[in-house]
């Protein structure tokens, strides 16, 4: 008998006939590599169940976790960068920014606003890893000095909520006048004894985590987060030495005083409310 009969159509499975999960059912977390179910990761903040790694939120996602249902109105929308000096790359800086707008249908790095966390007026910022990897450019500089200032004129608290890969390279010098921009913004805060409470989320790095992000009554950062200014391999070749396991996550930071506390995704609408009452005695 020729081996090929052997194997008839009526023996051999028809491998084409497996059944696909469909898109939007299932995800894989990046932290454990389980599967979940799509709706369970959304319904726990995008928190796996399973290991605690902390997904990333968009802004608006944020905002909806962290303030009172329809209490959010949002401030200078309308702002957009501007190509002052003609930046020249792979792609110019107009199509980099009409990019990240249409993929993250916002305006900018930054959106922010008054809202209410638990009843409480608040002036809250929130920015978006999406767009342009959070960096600070003259627009992020400017809505956050603005927030600030309507803290300072509401006397409100101010919840900025920081995700960034540091300065945007296409504004140059301009992007890092905002360190100092910010810095001073959040300073006036400190004067009038209004609270500033800063979230770091993964990652904060550059520019963002070296002023306002740090210069905060408290600074709260997720489990696991990334957090510095340059990076690991930059400080390792200037340094010439090997960094300590763990170096630039949330947890070696508390540990060395640079962050207040670590708090899950889940418990920070409750812990920042506890810190804002606590620092308007």
């Amino acid at each position: 008998m020729p081996l090929g009969d052997v194997f008839n159509k009526n023996q051999v499975k028809d491998t084409n006939n497996k059944k696909k999960v469909p898109d939007g059912i299932w995800a894989k977390c990046l932290g454990c590599r389980s599967i979940i179910f799509e709706r369970e990761l959304a319904r726990n903040s995008m928190v796996c169940p399973k290991c605690d790694f902390h997904h990333p939120l968009t802004s608006v996602e944020r905002i909806e976790l962290l303030t009172d249902e329809n209490t959010f109105r949002e401030q200078d929308g309308s702002l957009t960068s501007k190509d002052s000096l003609k930046f020249k790359a792979e792609k110019t800086y107009p199509e980099s920014l009409q990019k990240a707008q249409k993929n993250s249908r916002l305006k900018e790095a930054v959106i922010g606003g008054s809202a209410k966390i638990d009843s409480v007026p608040v002036v809250i910022g929130v920015m978006d890893f999406r767009f342009i990897g959070g960096s600070m450019g003259s627009v992020v500089g400017e809505k956050v000095s603005r927030l600030a200032e309507t803290a300072l004129k509401k006397k409100v608290p101010l919840i900025l909520v920081c995700a960034s890969g540091g300065a945007r390279m296409q504004e140059g010098m301009l992007s890092l006048m905002q360190m100092a921009k910010t810095a001073a913004a959040v300073a006036e805060l400190d004067k009038a004894k209004i609270p500033y409470i800063a979230v770091l989320t993964n990652p904060t790095m550059g520019g963002v985590t070296a002023s306002f992000a740090t210069l905060a009554d408290v600074i709260i950062a997720e489990p696991k987060a990334l957090i510095g200014f340059a990076g690991p391999r930059v400080i390792e070749k200037t340094l010439k030495e090997r960094l300590p396991d763990g170096f630039q996550t949330a947890e070696f930071f508390k540990e060395n005083g640079m962050v207040d506390l670590i708090v899950s995704r889940i418990d920070q609408k409750e812990v920042i409310t506890k810190l804002i009452n606590f620092l308007k005695r």
